[in-house]
């Protein structure tokens, strides 16, 4: 377990909350976080959750992400990507961009436009298997 991430000392508390977010790649909510992480710390607390997220998210090492009014989720994929929201189950997957997309040449912007961060967010349902 390394004692620091992006300059962040990672407590042990930290570093279970990211250790769950790097398996279950699935965009939880703090709520959810709380939920899952009882069974490796069973004496943490909401608070100390969102205060690891809130860590995590400030020092760059997970992205907080909002999906309408829904609660934050939190995401460990750090490469540019979008997201796909499957209406029927909620659940959330990553899109990347295919090689060589460059995204100026699908979206009309003003010239001289530099795009500093993309939040792209698609709607729709998965085809059932």
């Amino acid at each position: 377990m390394p004692s620091e991430i992006a300059g962040l000392r990672m407590t042990k508390q930290r570093w279970e909350v990211y250790r769950l977010l790097m398996e279950q790649r699935d965009h939880p909510t703090a709520n959810e976080v709380f939920i899952r992480i009882k069974d490796r710390l069973p004496n943490i607390s909401l608070a100390t959750v969102y205060n690891c997220l809130e860590a995590l998210t400030q020092h760059g090492i997970v992205r907080q992400v909002n999906f309408d009014r829904d609660a934050s989720r939190f995401c460990p994929n750090l490469a540019e990507h979008g997201h796909f929201h499957d209406k029927p189950t909620g659940s959330i997957h990553d899109v990347t961009f295919k090689p060589g997309v460059n995204l100026a040449d699908v979206l009309d912007l003003p010239p001289g436009t530099v795009i500093t961060d993309i939040e792209i967010t698609l709607r729709g349902e998965l085809p059932s298997s």
